[in-house]
């Protein structure tokens, strides 16, 4: 138990360390966030919050390379998503672009790794729909990936607010399978936590705001894409898989709503559905008049909310079918509010007298 937690401790120690490291070097290279339309902060501030996630924990795998099944494709995965991500943020990749390489590495994971959608469960009340054999599933699979990477994307528009939100996510996955005993998982679910708190201390100026970094393109993909790949290989490994595949989606509640009724909003007024605008969660509650750190911690608890009641229904094996149409009419609901925001929040702010 020590050396776990001296090994938990100098991960920290590491993830920190090269946080520090390369703020220096994006200030050299210019690889930073200035204010603009859509972006309020002051000054530049360097986007290598991702890149120090990746590179930490690709120093985490090579040192045990027991714990992950497949692992020098996950690491070169991340290695490609990172890279890209870096681009991106430095000139501005085309999203489709950026679309093609996540869904090569998509069919990589599939083909190479052998992870993809195998079943879906009970989730409709119909009976387990088996996908293995049919062409359908890797074309799932495909969707379930970009899916991932871009709620993860989307929804990183406040300090914080990734950062915590993957930590909610790796909490409730890790929590799942140490209870199933996937001990090796489940320990991969906290050093990516720990790797990921360096990152939101200096992301929220805990320590200072000197040495204020963001996340950028690289580390929403690159934790999107891990997210998929934990809840792909847990959800999908046997016929007994320690986490149903409706489970998952309680697990990334927040972002998958988010991204995904924010896009049909996009479609229906003839935009682009990858089109960037002030119109998330986060930016809803901040009309409402709560301040950032406010909005973070009211949206990880809904996310804290959504996770814990797809891990109670995991546990007391609630049909599949009942917590899948749970979800679908928490969206409806979520998509309903979204639909309607500028009443609602003009109610709100005249009965907050703001």
């Amino acid at each position: 138990m020590s050396h776990t937690y001296l090994e938990l401790g100098f991960t920290f120690f590491i993830s920190l360390s090269i946080l520090f490291m390369m703020r220096k070097v994006a200030q050299r290279i210019n690889l930073v966030d200035k204010p603009n339309e859509r972006k309020y902060h002051t000054g530049a501030i360097p986007l290598v919050g991702g890149i120090s996630i990746c590179i930490a924990f690709m120093h985490f795998l090579i040192s045990n390379p027991d714990l992950l099944p497949n692992y020098r494709l996950y690491l070169l995965s991340i290695f490609i998503l990172t890279l890209v991500g870096a681009i991106d943020d430095k000139i501005d990749l085309s999203f489709k672009v950026r679309l093609i390489i996540q869904a090569g590495l998509s069919v990589a994971m599939m083909m190479i790794a052998d992870i993809k959608l195998y079943q879906l469960g009970d989730m409709f009340g119909f009976g387990s729909m088996n996908l293995a054999g049919i062409g359908v599933g890797y074309l799932i699979t495909v969707f379930a990936v970009i899916g991932a990477i871009n709620a993860f994307n989307m929804v990183d528009g406040i300090d914080g607010l990734l950062g915590g939100l993957s930590i909610v996510t790796f909490a409730g996955l890790g929590s799942v399978l140490y209870l199933d005993g996937q001990l090796n998982l489940a320990y991969l679910c906290l050093v990516l936590i720990v790797i990921i708190l360096p990152y939101v201390l200096l992301n929220l100026g805990v320590l200072t705001r000197r040495y204020k970094v963001f996340m950028g393109d690289a580390g929403s993909m690159l934790i999107g894409f891990t997210v998929i790949w934990f809840l792909l290989l847990a959800s999908q490994n046997g016929t007994k898989a320690p986490l149903r595949p409706v489970t998952a989606l309680w697990l990334i509640a927040v972002p998958l709503m988010d991204m995904a009724a924010i896009m049909i909003r996009r479609v229906r007024r003839g935009d682009s559905p990858f089109k960037p605008d002030r119109e998330h969660l986060h930016h809803i509650f901040q009309r409402l008049g709560f301040s950032s750190l406010q909005t973070l911690l009211i949206i990880c608890g809904i996310a804290t909310a959504y996770a814990a009641f797809g891990i109670y229904g995991e546990m007391l094996n609630i049909p599949e079918y009942v917590m899948f149409y749970l979800f679908i009419a928490c969206f409806l609901v979520y998509a309903a509010l979204l639909s309607n925001v500028w009443k609602i929040s003009t109610k709100i702010r005249e009965w907050r007298g703001l």
